[in-house]
C-alpha cells in the first residue's frame, strides 16, 4: 500500500474546487443556521439552482460569462423568496421539513422528460465552461504540480472563499448581524425591541442561499457538467457535517470544517483501496469500501459531537440556542 500517494492525494483535497464549494456552500448554511437560527436543509437546492441558472443561461441564451452569474444569483434569491415568504414563520422543525422537500423539488423539476431540451433532464448539462476558461490568465505549464485550467479554478474558487468570508464576517460584526444572533437566541425579545424579524431573517435566507449558488457554480466548473443527481438531500447533510466539524457560528469554520471532511474522506477512500488491492481485506469489494467511508466519517462526527460537540473553531456559548 502507497502511503505516500494516500496521503498526497488527501493533502491535495485541502484545496480542490469541490472543497471550495463545499467551504462556500457550509458558509451559507453559517449565515442561516449559525448565526441565524434557521434550519434549512435545502442546501442543496440552492446550489441546484446556480448551477442550473448559470448552465442554462449559457447554453440556451447564449449569455457571457458574467451575466450568466448574475442570473444564477438572481435566481437563488429569487428561490428564497419564494421559499421564505410563506415558511419563515414556521417553527425550526417545520422550516427543516419544507426546506428539504423545496430543494427535493427542483431536483424532480429538471429531471422532468418534458424540459429535457432545457435542463437535459437526468443527463444533465454539458459544455458551458468555454467562457469561464476563456479569461485564463494562466499560460500552458505546471503550476504546483497542476495544469493552467486546474489551477485558475482554484484560484478562482478559493478567491471567492475568501471574498465572501470577509463579508460574511462584517456583516456579523455590524448592527445587523448582532440582532441576527439576537434572533437565534430569542426572537421574541429582538421582536419586543421593534425589531422586523420577518425580515431579517429573510435577508439572512436571501445572503445564505446566494452563497449556496455561487458554490454550485464553482461545484460544477471544473466538471463542466452540470447533473441533477450531485443534488440529492445528501449532499445537504454532508454540508451540515463540515459546519458542525468547524463550528456553528464562526466564519472560518465551515471553510475548515470542508478541509477536514474531504481529507479524511480521502484518506479513508486510500486506506480501504489499498487494503483490498493488497489482498488484506478479503471480505470487501470497492463499491462497498465507498459507502463504508461514509460509515466512518459518520463515526467520527458522532464521537466529535460527544467530545467537542461546538466544532473546532466554536465555543459552547453558540450551542445555547441549538
Amino acid at each position: 500500500m502507497d502511503f505516500g500517494f494516500i496521503l498526497s492525494s488527501a493533502a491535495g483535497e485541502l484545496f480542490s474546487p469541490t472543497t471550495a464549494a463545499y467551504a462556500l456552500a457550509a458558509l451559507g448554511l453559517a449565515v442561516h443556521f449559525g448565526y441565524s437560527g434557521l434550519l434549512n436543509f435545502g442546501q442543496a437546492g440552492f446550489m441546484a439552482v446556480g448551477a442550473y441558472g448559470f448552465a442554462i443561461s449559457t447554453l440556451t441564451f447564449h449569455v457571457p460569462f458574467f451575466v450568466g452569474l448574475l442570473i444564477a444569483v438572481v435566481c437563488s434569491a429569487i428561490f428564497a423568496l419564494l421559499l421564505g415568504i410563506p415558511t419563515l414563520r414556521l417553527r425550526a422543525d417545520y422550516l427543516a421539513i419544507v426546506t428539504i422537500a423545496a430543494a427535493e423539488i427542483v431536483r424532480y423539476i429538471v429531471t422532468t422528460n418534458q424540459l429535457t431540451s432545457v435542463t437535459g433532464s437526468a443527463n444533465g448539462l454539458a459544455a458551458f465552461e468555454g467562457d469561464f476558461y476563456a479569461m485564463n490568465p494562466f499560460p500552458e505549464g505546471s503550476y504546483l504540480g497542476m495544469n493552467n485550467r486546474d489551477f485558475f479554478i482554484r484560484v478562482v474558487g478559493w478567491g471567492v472563499v475568501i471574498v465572501c468570508c470577509v463579508l460574511v464576517w462584517l456583516l456579523m460584526r455590524s448592527p445587523w448581524g448582532r440582532v441576527l444572533k439576537g434572533i437565534r437566541e430569542d426572537e421574541n425579545a429582538v421582536r419586543s425591541l421593534g425589531k422586523n424579524v420577518y425580515s431579517y431573517k429573510m435577508q439572512a435566507l436571501v445572503i445564505g442561499g446566494v452563497l449556496g449558488a455561487l458554490a454550485g457554480m464553482v461545484f460544477t466548473l471544473p466538471r463542466g457538467a452540470v447533473q441533477p443527481a450531485n443534488y440529492g438531500t445528501e449532499l445537504t447533510f454532508f454540508l451540515y457535517t463540515c459546519l458542525l466539524l468547524g463550528g456553528l457560528g464562526t466564519v472560518l469554520g465551515p471553510v475548515v470544517g470542508a478541509m477536514i471532511f474531504w481529507v479524511v474522506l480521502s484518506l479513508t477512500q486510500g486506506v480501504l483501496y489499498g487494503l483490498i488491492e493488497s489482498g488484506a481485506v478479503t471480505w470487501l469489494n470497492t463499491v462497498q469500501a465507498g459507502q463504508l467511508r461514509y460509515i466512518l466519517v459518520g463515526v467520527a462526527l458522532m464521537l466529535l459531537m460527544v467530545f467537542r460537540p461546538q466544532g473546532v473553531f466554536g465555543n459552547k456559548k453558540e450551542l445555547a440556542f441549538a
